[in-house]
Formats: structure tokens, sequence, C-alpha cells
């Protein structure tokens, strides 16, 4: 051995097999320990058997000084591999003593490798990253990470001064993990691992792909944290009922929330509220409102505000800016027993250029492709996961069961699903790659996509996993076995586009777009739809949902009353994004409270009311949710009056004698004596009314009910004359 060249190496942290040099090695009779302590003027070695521990002494060994930068060796003759510490004095006098990382055996097995590479290791998350563990009876902090083109790896940080040469790290057989172990750190330690690869000299510090914890930005290394005792979860019966619950016959509305820009701490300097503090305040305020779920845009950490969380670096940590990973935990057992599930957005389609992320990791187009056509999204300015490698496609699957397993999550809204399918989306030709049979669907994210939902549904039953996809791909919200994507729901893209491009026009133009609204009709059972009023529509000048509604004031709010009833009347799960419900004028911004001070106006206020009552209505009738997903839950009365701007359909409940009736007006014209056949006969009960004087409404309507007459109508028997009010949705329910 060349120990020179080997110490130049350690030095110019280049060396790549430390385990081989560094430690304790026994050779000839003589045991040498190796140790490279730039800050150590004098060291030793203490023996530390137990033998010599219980008849209270030590043996200690003089270690030699071989090099100036801190390099030193023992050299015991005569001697058996043992137990030690190194003790040493730094050169301001200070005395310390500790275990030699170098002294502990590898912690990942080979099975853990075997899956690793095979791509099934779904808890890789228990295993690589950063873990609080006690080995050999010493307690520290293990490292593992995945960089196979690296020359070297070393893990840097407060505790070694971000000295890349003082703990590098080995690689694990051709495996691509690098592991350390270092005795005697804790949780709290901020670290990077430095990374110097084996092509062009490249050179870089990265954090920790799958660190659970990280600094607040604008810094951005991860923190040791140990997230499995911090919290302890009381929503074990939540979890029961969850797992055996049917979503599909159930009721799910969702609130769409930015927890940033929901509201702020305005007593000091317009703050972040606190995970703990949202608990206390949105939870109770969502329940008032009835809806049975939030959304949470991502939570994942995120350097840069403006992506509102969708450029993700930290996969697996909740973002700091609200608090700790336990507080975020505490905020989801809350929502469970409030009777409230949360679903995540998540984002596996791309990942941000950020010099510490995931791009260009080890050297190498690691996690995204190498060739921009197939690694690049240029529109947003990111970089796409190679799904054609088993490593990233373990990465990503083991992280959707990771916020299922850790914290509770009940759903994953998947975005930009579109964007992963489809090798050409938004590529002119020439900027994109066609598959092996030449066509523009991307295989290997196809493939992804059903791992990912057979393995989340295997995992964690009744869990939904919903997708934010805006093509006309067939079988998206299909199982994998009928082959489909296997997502539970899918957002019906085209229903809001077209609802809200009939509501935005003027009142007196809309029976020319009658059929704008019918449409969805010819489609509405081919997915499992969610119907979304997302973020992505109050945004970027498309202005405010109150504010898309044409006329005065009154008629803005009675068009959005109206919007609403007739969106919790049309077949399908339902998501509102927040502010909408109480009518903000103003467009959403990330970087704002919402404007809480409308409450303080009769109207808005009232219209929040509507929005109650509305939920309650909801889910108080199973004809409005229970059979969502097939033309037994549906029937059109009258779909053509577009002279009146008039729709009419029955929503029926599994026993088909359950059943509602929807009257929408779409226009500011009442309508009297409007008559519309029924499907049986008796008294029908006006059980919503979106104009009624509660709402700040003009209070007209049927005096509670009416009676059918034997007079036919739209090809029934029997019939109601009712009074329409104006841009209205009335909701009769037999008796």
């Amino acid at each position: 051995m060349d120990t020179a060249k080997e110490i130049k190496q350690i030095l110019k942290a280049d060396h790549g097999r430390p385990f081989e040099f560094l430690g304790l090695h026994a050779g000839d009779s003589r045991v040498f320990i190796r140790a490279f302590i730039p800050d150590a003027r004098e060291a030793w070695i203490v023996k530390t058997e137990s033998k010599m521990r219980d008849a209270g002494g030590e043996k200690i060994y003089v270690m030699q000084k071989l090099h100036k930068e801190g390099f030193f060796e023992a050299v015991i003759e005569r001697a058996k591999p043992f137990r030690y510490k190194i003790r040493i004095q730094t050169h301001s006098s200070e005395e310390r003593e500790f275990y030699d990382p170098y002294s502990f055996p590898p912690v990942l097995t080979d099975y853990d490798l075997h899956l690793f590479g095979e791509g099934t290791h779904y808890k890789n998350y228990e295993k690589l990253g950063s873990h609080v563990r006690t080995i050999d009876g010493v307690r520290g902090v293990h490292f593992a990470v995945w960089a196979p083109n690296a020359k070297n790896v070393g893990v840097v940080g407060d505790f070694n001064n971000w000295d890349g040469r003082r703990h590098p790290m080995r690689m694990l057989g051709s495996s691509g993990i690098w592991e350390i172990f270092i005795p005697g750190l804790d949780e709290g330690a901020c670290y990077k691992y430095e990374i110097k690869s084996r092509y062009r000299n490249y050179r870089v510090l990265k954090a920790d792909p799958l660190s659970f914890f990280f600094e607040m930005r604008p810094k951005n290394a991860a923190i040791v944290y140990d997230i499995e005792n911090k919290y302890e979860w009381g929503d074990s019966e939540w979890l029961g009922l969850r797992a055996q619950k049917n979503w599909f016959r159930s009721p799910i509305s969702t609130y769409e929330v930015h927890l940033g820009s929901w509201m702020r701490g305005p007593e000091e300097g317009d703050r972040f509220l606190t995970y703990k503090e949202l608990a206390e305040k949105l939870i109770p305020y969502v329940k008032e409102l009835g809806f049975t779920h939030i959304e949470l845009m991502p939570m994942t950490e995120h350097p840069f505000d403006a992506s509102w969380g969708y450029q993700t670096l930290g996969y697996y940590a909740p973002t700091s800016r609200f608090g700790k990973p336990e507080d975020f935990m505490h905020f989801i057992d809350v929502c469970h027993q409030n009777g409230i599930g949360v679903i995540m957005d998540w984002v596996p389609a791309h990942f941000p250029k950020d010099g510490h992320g995931l791009g260009f990791f080890d050297g190498t187009c690691l996690y995204e492709h190498a060739d921009p056509r197939q690694g690049e999204h240029r529109d947003w300015g990111t970089l796409i996961f190679n799904f054609g490698r088993n490593e990233v496609r373990n990465y990503l699957i083991s992280n959707a069961l990771f916020w299922l397993d850790k914290y509770h999550i009940d759903g994953l809204r998947v975005d930009a699903v579109a964007s992963m399918i489809y090798l050409d989306y938004s590529r002119e030709p020439g900027q994109w790659i066609p598959n092996k049979y030449g066509g523009n669907e991307n295989l290997d994210a196809i493939e992804f996509i059903k791992k990912f939902n057979e393995v989340v549904h295997q995992y964690h039953p009744g869990v939904l996993t919903i997708a934010e996809e805006s093509t006309a791909w067939s079988g998206v919200s299909k199982p994998t076995y009928l082959g489909g994507l296997g997502f539970s729901m899918k957002w019906n893209m085209g229903w809001m586009h077209d609802t809200l491009q009939y509501f935005s026009k003027e009142t007196i133009h809309r029976k020319y777009h009658h059929n704008v609204l019918t449409f969805s009709m010819l489609y509405a059972f081919s997915e499992n739809f969610v119907l979304p009023f997302s973020h992505d529509e109050v945004v970027y000048g498309k202005r405010s949902m109150i504010n898309k509604m044409p006329g005065d004031m009154w008629q803005k709010f009675a068009n959005l009353r109206a919007l609403f009833g007739y969106m919790f009347g049309h077949p399908g799960k339902k998501l509102i994004f927040m502010g909408s419900e109480f009518g903000q004028w103003n467009e959403w911004n990330f970087d704002k409270s919402l404007d809480w001070h409308l409450l303080e106006s009769e109207p808005h206020l009232k219209l929040k009311q509507y929005i109650s009552d509305l939920h309650a209505m909801y889910k108080a009738e199973e004809a409005c949710y229970a059979v969502d997903y097939g033309w037994k839950g549906f029937e059109w009365l009258d779909s053509q009056d577009a002279d009146n701007s008039v729709y009419s359909f029955v929503r029926r409940a599994r026993d088909t004698d359950d059943f509602l009736i929807f009257i929408i007006n779409l226009t500011p014209l009442p309508r009297h004596a409007y008559r519309i056949g029924v499907p049986k006969d008796g008294f029908y009960r006006e059980i919503l009314n979106s104009d009624s004087g509660h709402y700040w409404g003009s209070n007209m309507g049927n005096s509670g009910g009416v009676h059918t007459s034997r007079t036919r109508s739209h090809g029934r028997d029997y019939s109601v004359s009712l009074t329409l009010p104006p841009l209205s949705c009335l909701v009769l329910k037999p008796v």
C-alpha cells in the first residue's frame, strides 16, 4: 500500500474507498488505525473493550501525525482488532473523544441493495437518507444516498465544518449506494452531500433527496430528523373506517387550499400561519362549511414560493414554512378527528433545476433524461423524471407510500398527468422522440403510473388517487386489469372549461350556447370524474369566480349561487378553491391572505352560508352522490329549453324512488307558471332555493313546495307549475 498516495487522495476528497484505508486494519500481527482529523493537534487511540471498562481502566495508544493537514496513524504491535475511541486535543487545547466512523460495519444489507436495484424497495425511506440509529450500543446517524456515477461522496455539515474530506462514504458493491454511520451525531444537524463525479471532475453540494426536514428557504440544507417518535396519532378510528369505505358511493366535496395564502398572521408582519395555527383556524372553518376533504397544494419542500409548491426538491419533507414534521402530522390528525380527509397534490412529473436538487445529481443525468427532448419541460423550466430507470420509479413510488404511511394522507392528486403520458406534450415537431413503436405515448411513464396506482391501492385500501389529466386519454380512472391507468378518479377539465365559458357569457347570449352545458353529459360516465373549480382558474388574468360572472353586483352573486347549485347537481365529486366560497373579488395571490374582511359584507357572508347549506343538502341526500358514475343516477327532464336558458334534470339514489329534481334558470328573468314534467304524483318540497333571502336573493320561490297536476308534460303523466326565480337553482324533493 502506498500510504502517501492514499493520504493524498483522502486530502483531495478523491479516494472513493475510504473504509479500505481509514479505520482499523489488521496485518502481520499488527493493527493499523488511521484517521483524518484536521482540527486535532494530537490524537490517541483509547481501547474500550468491556473487560477493561469493568476493571475501571483503559489502554491508550499514541497516534503519529503523518501529515500536517491532520492525518494520524497508530501502529499497535502483537494486537488483534478491538473496539476503540479516538481522543484528540484540538489546536485550541480542547479535549474530545469519539467513536471512529470507520470502525463500523455496513448498515444496509445485500437484500436491501437487491431491492433497490430491482426497483421494488417500496420503503426505501427507512433505509436511505439520514436516520438516527443505535449500532453496537452507540447512538449516531446513518447516511445513505444513491449516486452510482460518483467517484467520491462525503457528508458535510456544521459537525465537520462543511469539509468534504472529513466523512467520505463507502459505496456498497456496485449498487451505487453510498453510506456512512457517524457516531455521536444526533438530530438537528444540518448537512449535504459533497459529490465528486467520475466525469469531468464535476464537484457539487447536493441536498439529500430523502431528507425528512429542510432548513427554511432561502437556506436549503437537509436536517437530520427522526419522525418516528415525534407524534402520537389519534386517528385510528378514521383510518379503520377509511379502509372500508366505498368512496364512489360517498359524498366528496373538497376545499382546495394553499396554506401560505389562505390566511396570514397580520399581527406579525403578514407572516405564515403555522401548522398548529392552521389546525385551530382552517379545520373548524372547513367543517362549518361542510366540505368532506381538504386538498393541499403541494406540501413538499420547495425553494421558490411563486412555484406554489409544484417545483419540488424535498420530496420526503413537509415544507418548513409552517413548522416541523410533527406539526404537520398534528394538522392531519386533527382533520381526521373532525371527520375531514386530506388529499395532497403530488408532483412526480418534473422537478426544478436548482443546483442543490436532483438535477445532474452525480455528474450525470441520474434522475432525468440526458436528451432535452425527453428530459426537459421548456414551458416550466424543469426536468422530467426518467421513468425507465428502476431506481427512479422506486424513488417516486416509495415517496407516494411515504406520505400515506408516515403522514396518514388520504389521497394523492397527481399533477400534470398529461405531460407525463405524452412524449410530444407542449412540443413542436422535432422537439420530441417517438417511442419504439413510433407513437407519442411515453411507455415508461405509463407503466410507472400503473404501478404507482397498483401499489398504493394494495398497501393502503381506501386511499384515493386522482389524476389531473386534461386530454381524452381513455381509461384514466379504470383499473389496470381492465387496461386503464388505475386512478380512482380524474379531474373533469372539459366540464370545468365549458361551464366557466358558459357562465362568463352575458345572459342575453346564453341561449345561443345552450348545448355548452348539456355537452358534458355525453361523456359524464366515461371516467370517475371530479368536478373542479381549481386554483388554475382564478389566476393570471382569468379573474376570480365572482368576477367571471356577468351583470351587476346582485347578478354576479346570483349567477355564482346558480353555478354552485348546478355543480352540486351534476354527476361527479366536487372541488372548490379557497376564497370562491365567499366571493373573493381579487384573483388569488400566493403571496397574500384571502380578503377575509369581505365577510363583513352581507352578500359575501350570505354566499358563505349558501355554500354551507348546499353541503348540508348534498351530504343528507343520497341522490346527490351515491350514483355519480352511471346513467342510473341521472336523467334529463328538459335539456332543450334554450330560449329560456332553463335546464332541468333528476338525480337518483341507488333506490331509484329516492330522487331530487334540479331546475336551473340562467337568465335574470323570473319564469312564472313554468311547467315541468315529473316522474311521479305527489307533493314536491323545495329543499333548496339559491334565490332565498337568506342568501341575498330576491326571495322569490314556491312557498316551500308544489303539488303535481295530471297535466302531461315532457312525456310524463304528471307535472308541476313552478315559479323560477331569476338566475337561480331550485331543488325539489318528492314527499
